[in-house]
């Protein structure tokens, strides 16, 4: 048996959450409520329950305190949250801490039956509790989820690849589906939270809310329906009769409506729905996806907060590459000179002149992002620019930016990814670029009591002799042979001051074979001979 605590701060509340469900029937008992964060956290030390339902805000410790709090007591406890509208901060921050499902005030319940199953699952996984023909049942039911997901990996998905050759036997033998004759069409539903990695922890949770609401409102009306998640986007087959084609339309409105109360929680988050075209033939599927993912692309131009249906899929692919081919001759002058306001200007000039001309798509846009970024690393390792975790760059580069929600925001990001990575490049480079330099430095400090000579040195530190004393002259501010100088008559001055060895053994002990040179040199940095500098300073 699951054990239930109940914390809220509303008697009525915790009444109606009490006879809104037949606990027994999902193996699960209330062994205690609490009417606070105090009383809560109480009750877990003394109850160890295995599920609590609370608020978001109490008296005492508020929800938020006490989930933090609560786990540390039992760290494998479950939530399901309760959140009103305007406390969405204390619900995205509530979700951070593990927090595993939320409901919205008034709680509905069949979208409070939907949490606790999920919460049983786990419950049952987590404590390993199932039977064998529970597991059985479940191993079944994940081969036939993996065989259906095949139709978005191995077709929808895929570039290059369409969908003309199938037919409805071969679908549904081949992905396990229960098409019938009649309609096709895809829908997307969009989730961006920009590019800052604080909000991306929601997402999860949304999606599991978006598959619910589609199922809610659009199962029943079809002979079969299919749900895929790819990262931020979820995708939705679905296959009715001829006569349900504009009950279907308006159980999409209702959704997209559903999905602005989400927002309402969620504010920093932000919702399209896009509708692909309706098909008569199977083989049209990836026509429809195409159409809904292009749908889904058109919010960075129309905004988000949109249904969006009835597009025309249209491509520039030439002006694209036109674009990218004069961006690629200014982009590689100003990464061989490593100019980051150069390279971020070359990134601002191509969105203001994608916004001007208003000639591409979303989805063109989009790739457009995905291309630049890809000829910035191009162009690192054809002028032999080593950046950490290239790789790593771009996929990040794409998973956030698939995530922002206008063009302005989308390059944006691709400027803070390049200038904050050109930053890097441009510290190292300095730092290797002066590396020889401190070697250098430290050769002539350990060896300037030697007769050492401008080639001697920069053949020590790999470089030709003119390279050297140009690179040195522009790190130290004068040349080889004055800083070589400066060691010496320092090294001087301090035997001078603290030892009693005659001028001459001095001039051999720095470097010079040549007395009377010595004492002009020393003469003219000084400013005293070194004699007279002795009985001043010693």
């Amino acid at each position: 048996m699951i054990k239930v605590v109940i914390a809220d701060d509303e008697e009525n509340v915790c009444q109606l959450i009490r006879g809104l469900i037949d606990w027994k029937s999902l193996d699960m008992e209330i062994v205690g409520v609490a009417h606070n964060g105090v009383e809560a956290l109480e009750l877990i030390k003394t109850l160890s329950p295995d599920l609590m339902i609370t608020d978001i805000r109490m008296p005492g410790y508020d929800g938020l305190e006490m989930i933090q709090r609560a786990k540390m007591i039992k760290d494998n406890l479950d939530f399901i949250i309760i959140s009103g509208y305007r406390h969405f901060e204390y619900a995205q921050n509530a979700i951070k801490y593990g927090v595993s499902d939320y409901l919205l005030k008034p709680i509905k319940k069949e979208d409070f039956l939907i949490a606790l199953n999920k919460m049983r699952e786990r419950y049952i996984q987590r404590t390993e509790q199932m039977s064998n023909e529970e597991r059985l049942k479940q191993r079944l039911k994940s081969d036939v989820d993996k065989l259906r997901a095949n139709l978005f990996t191995e077709r929808l998905l895929k570039k290059g690849l369409t969908t003309n050759d199938l037919t409805l036997e071969m679908i549904n033998e081949t992905y396990h589906f229960s098409f019938q004759s009649g309609l096709f069409q895809v829908c997307a539903v969009k989730i961006d939270c920009g590019f800052e990695d604080q909000y991306n922890n929601t997402i999860q949770i949304l999606e599991d809310k978006v598959t619910q609401i589609l199922n809610n409102l659009l199962k029943e009306q079809c002979f079969d329906m299919e749900i895929y998640l790819d990262d931020s986007i979820t995708y939705c087959i679905l296959n009715f009769d001829l006569d349900s084609k504009k009950s279907i339309r308006k159980l999409m409105k209702a959704a997209f409506d559903e999905l602005m109360v989400q927002k309402a929680v969620f504010e920093q988050h932000e919702f399209t729905l896009g509708a692909g075209t309706v098909v008569e033939d199977v083989g049209q599927l990836k026509d429809t996806f195409r159409a809904a993912r292009y749908a889904i692309g058109q919010r960075l131009l129309l905004g988000t907060g949109k249904f969006i249906e009835n597009v025309t899929v249209h491509r520039e692919a030439q002006r694209e590459s036109t674009m990218l081919a004069e961006l690629n001759k200014a982009m590689g002058v100003a990464i061989e000179v490593l100019d980051k306001e150069a390279m971020l200007n070359c990134i601002s000039g191509l969105k203001q002149q994608i916004k001007t001309e208003n000639l591409l798509s979303g989805e063109e846009i989009f790739s457009l992002a995905k291309h630049v970024c890809e000829m910035y690393l191009t162009h690192l390792r054809n002028n032999q620019i080593q950046i950490q975790y290239g790789d790593e760059f771009y996929e990040k580069f794409c998973i956030h930016a698939n995530r922002c929600s206008s063009i302005d925001q989308l390059f944006e990001y691709l400027s803070v990814m390049v200038g904050e990575s050109l930053d890097v490049i441009i510290v190292d480079k300095k730092q290797a670029d002066t590396k020889p330099i401190r070697l250098a430095k430290q050769y002539i400090q350990q060896n300037y009591m030697k007769p050492i000579s401008l080639e001697e040195v920069s053949s020590f530190v790999g470089f030709n002799p003119t390279y050297f004393s140009t690179l040195f002259k522009k790190e130290n501010g004068g040349n080889f042979v004055e800083y070589l100088s400066e060691i010496r008559m320092n090294k001087t001055k301090e035997l001078l001051r603290e030892t009693n060895l005659s001028i001459a053994v001095i001039c051999e002990q720095v470097g010079y074979n040549d007395l009377k040179n010595f004492t002009k040199s020393f003469k003219k940095n000084v400013g005293l001979k070194p004699n007279e500098y002795r009985k001043l300073y010693s």
